[in-house]
C-alpha cells in the first residue's frame, strides 16, 4: 500500500496514527518491531495528546477529569492538550477492558476499591480503562479517568505523560485480570514503575519449567506436568504423562481453548480445532499439559502478602470436583467437608508460595486434593475474579488492604502468629457458610449445550449465606435463578462411576418424599437398594423416553453425568429440554449431593433471610 521502504517520516507517521493506525500495525506493516516503531515515533516527536469530555454532561460540576487520546496538528504546530497533570503523588490502575467471560465485574470491584484505596491515603488515583459499563469508568469513582484501551502503546502514553509533572509512584496492574497482567513486563522497560508484585514474578508463576522448580524446592506437590513448543511435541509428551490430560494454551484468559483430553485421536482433533480458533497461532505461547487428577476436590485459596507476612483470606472448597472451571463451579466458605489438618495444611502451603514469589498485594492458589494429597494446580499472582465473595464472606475489604500494601503500607503479623495488628485483621473460625454460585447465559443462546468443563462458560455469580451449608447451597441456587423444588420427580442418570454416589442420593431425596424416575441401567441398581422407582428410556431407545416426559411437565429435577464424546452427544437433548422447560438441573454428581443436602435442610426448616451484619 504505501510502505515502499520500512522509513517513515513524521508527516506519514502522523497520518497513519490520524487514520487509527496502531504501533503494532504499523510495526507488523514494515517488518519492524513495535518497539522499534515507538522510538521512531518518540523520536519525531509524533505523541498523542488527550482532551477532556464533560462526565456529567454539563448537569453539574465533574469531579472526575475523563480523557481520551487523539494525534492532531501538522507536524511543525504544537497540537493543544488538556490533560493538566498535576503536581501529586499518583497511581495509576489499569482496568479490566471490555466485559468477556473470565474477567468482567468481579475484576472491577477490585479496581474501584483500589482506587478508594488511594484516596483514602491521599494519593491522586487515576484509572485507565475502556469499559462504559463498569463503575470504575464512573465519574466519582476516580481522580482522573483516562478512556483508552489497554494495550502496551496506549498505557505507555498515558504513563509518560502522568510521568512528566508530580510523583508516579507505579502503575497497578494485578486487579484487572489477564489484560493488564500481559502489560507489564512492556511497561517495566518502558521504564515505568510496576506497583506490587513484580513481572518477574509474574512469568515465574506462568513459567511452567521455573514454577516446578519453585515447587521442588519448597516441597510441595504438582501433578505431573509438561509443555510443548511446538505441533509435533504435544502428542508425544500427553502420551508420556498418561490420560487423561488437561491441555490449554498458556497465558489465556477464562480457561479458553481448555480441554480434558482422554486419549490421543481426541487430542489430535483438539489440535486441528485450535489451529483453526486461533488462526494458525497456537504455538506462539507453549501449551500446558498436566495430569488430570480426576474425582479430586478442587480448592480455591485468596491470600493477602506485603512479600514478609501472609493473610489467607479464604480457604473455598469447589462443589464441582477439579476438571472444572473455577469461575463455573460452586464453591463454599469455609470448606464443607475437609479437615482441621488438611485446612491448616493448605494455609501453610499458600504462606510459603507467597513468600518464595514475593507477593505484594494479592494472591489466588488453585489446589487439588486427591487421596488425602494436596497438588498444586496453579497460581495467579494477582487479584482473582473470588476476590467479592471472599471479602463479603469474611467481613474484610480485602481489595482495599491488597492496594494499600501495594502502596507501601504492611501487614504487621506478630512472628509465628496468625495476627495482622496493622488492619486488624485475624484467622478466625466462621460462624457461618457462604456458597457461591455461576450464572450461566444458557437461555439466551438456544442449542447451546449447559454441560460444564475446564473452559469458562458462566457470566455472573450469586452468593447464599446461613449457618447451614445446605441451606446456603439452597439460598444461593434461588439467587441464581435455579431454584429447587420442594416436591415431584426427581430424574436421574449417570456415568458409571458416579453409580454408588448416585444410589446414595436417590435414597435421601425418596425420603424426602421425591418421585424417582432413571434410566434403566441406574434404575436397576437403585430398585436392588430397596427405593421405589420408575424406569424409563433413553431417547435413542425409542418412545416414551426421557425427553416426552420432561416436556410433559413430569419431571421436576434432572441430575445427569457424562463421560465420553458418544454419551455427551446422547444426553444432550436432556440438557437442552431442562434449560427449555426451566427444570433446574446439574451435570456433576457431587453437585447432585449438594442439592440433596439443600432439599433436606429445606425439609427440615423454612428459609430465613437475615441481614449480612447479623453473621459478624
Amino acid at each position: 500500500m504505501f510502505l515502499m521502504s520500512n522509513i517513515f517520516t513524521k508527516s506519514q507517521l502522523l497520518k497513519y496514527k490520524k487514520l487509527g493506525f496502531s504501533d503494532s500495525r504499523l510495526a507488523e506493516l514494515s517488518g519492524k518491531s513495535e518497539k522499534e516503531i515507538r522510538s521512531l515515533r518518540w523520536e519525531l516527536g509524533v505523541r498523542p495528546v488527550f482532551k477532556r469530555v464533560d462526565s456529567c454532561a454539563a448537569e453539574f460540576a465533574a469531579s472526575t477529569a475523563y480523557m481520551y487520546s487523539c494525534y492532531e496538528g501538522d507536524g511543525v504546530n504544537e497540537p493543544e492538550c488538556e490533560a493538566e497533570v498535576t503536581e501529586r503523588k499518583k497511581v495509576i490502575i489499569l482496568g479490566g477492558g471490555p466485559n468477556r467471560i473470565g474477567q468482567g465485574i468481579e475484576f472491577d470491584y477490585t479496581c474501584v476499591h483500589a482506587a478508594y484505596a488511594m484516596k483514602e491515603m491521599d494519593i491522586e488515583a487515576i484509572m485507565v480503562n475502556c469499559n462504559p459499563e463498569t463503575v470504575s469508568t464512573d465519574y466519582d469513582t476516580s481522580d482522573r479517568l483516562y478512556f483508552e484501551p489497554l494495550t502496551a502503546e496506549n498505557v505507555i502514553e498515558i504513563c509518560k505523560k502522568e510521568m512528566s509533572r508530580g510523583e508516579l509512584l507505579g502503575v497497578i496492574v494485578q486487579f484487572g485480570g489477564q489484560t493488564p497482567l500481559k502489560l507489564s513486563q512492556a511497561l517495566l522497560d518502558a521504564g515505568i514503575p510496576i506497583l506490587g508484585t513484580q513481572p518477574d514474578a509474574i512469568d515465574l508463576a506462568e513459567d511452567r519449567e521455573r514454577f516446578r522448580a519453585l515447587l521442588d524446592e519448597l516441597g510441595l506437590k504438582q501433578p505431573k506436568s509438561d509443555i510443548a513448543l511446538s505441533e509435533e511435541q504435544v502428542v508425544p509428551k500427553a502420551d508420556a504423562i498418561g490420560y487423561p490430560v488437561l491441555v490449554r494454551p498458556s497465558y489465556v484468559l477464562g480457561g479458553r481453548a481448555m480441554a480434558i483430553i482422554k486419549d490421543r485421536a481426541e487430542l489430535e482433533a483438539w489440535i486441528r480445532d485450535m489451529q483453526v480458533q486461533f488462526r494458525g497461532k497456537l504455538f506462539e505461547n507453549p501449551i500446558l499439559i498436566d495430569m488430570y487428577l480426576k474425582n479430586a476436590i478442587e480448592l480455591d485459596v485468596d491470600c493477602l502478602s506485603d512479600g514478609k507476612d501472609v493473610f489467607v483470606a479464604g480457604i473455598m472448597q469447589h462443589i464441582e470436583e477439579a476438571g472444572i472451571h473455577s469461575g463455573d463451579s460452586a464453591c463454599s466458605l469455609p470448606p464443607y467437608s475437609l479437615s482441621d489438618k488438611v485446612i491448616e495444611d493448605v494455609r501453610e502451603e499458600t504462606a510459603k508460595l507467597a513468600i518464595a514469589l514475593n507477593v505484594v498485594g494479592l494472591m489466588n492458589v488453585q489446589y487439588a486434593l486427591k487421596d488425602g494429597e494436596i497438588y498444586v494446580i496453579e497460581v495467579n499472582p494477582r487479584a482473582s475474579r473470588t476476590v467479592p465473595f471472599v471479602a463479603k464472606t469474611i467481613g474484610e475489604p480485602i481489595a482495599r488492604i491488597a492496594a494499600k500494601i501495594m502502596a507501601g503500607q504492611k501487614l504487621n503479623s506478630k512472628t509465628g502468629q496468625f495476627t495482622l495488628a496493622s488492619f486488624g485483621l485475624k484467622h478466625k473460625k466462621l460462624n457461618h457458610v457462604a456458597v457461591k454460585e455461576a450464572v450461566f447465559p444458557f437461555a439466551r443462546f438456544p442449542g447451546v449445550d449447559v454441560i460444564l468443563g475446564p473452559e469458562m462458560k458462566s457470566t455472573g455469580e450469586a452468593m447464599g449465606l446461613d449457618k447451614d451449608f445446605g441451606m446456603a447451597f439452597a439460598k444461593a441456587q434461588l439467587a441464581a435463578g435455579n431454584a429447587l423444588p420442594r416436591k415431584g420427580n426427581v430424574f436421574i442418570s449417570v456415568k458409571e462411576e458416579d453409580k454408588p454416589q448416585a444410589l446414595e442420593i436417590a435414597k435421601r431425596l425418596a425420603a424426602l418424599g421425591y418421585g424417582i424416575v432413571a434410566t434403566h441401567g441406574t434404575a436397576r441398581l437403585i430398585e436392588e437398594a430397596g427405593v421405589k422407582v420408575r424406569g424409563i428410556n433413553k431417547v435413542r431407545e425409542g418412545r416414551p423416553h426421557i425427553v416426552d416426559i420432561m416436556k410433559n411437565g413430569e419431571i421436576q429435577l434432572v441430575i445427569n453425568t457424562t463421560d465420553g464424546a458418544e454419551a455427551i452427544a446422547d444426553s444432550f437433548s436432556i440438557r437442552s429440554t431442562s434449560l427449555l422447560q426451566k427444570i433446574p438441573y446439574t451435570t456433576t454428581i457431587s453437585g447432585g449431593l449438594a442439592i440433596a443436602s439443600a432439599l433436606e435442610a429445606m425439609n427440615a426448616a423454612p428459609m430465613q433471610v437475615e441481614p449480612l451484619q447479623s453473621y459478624f
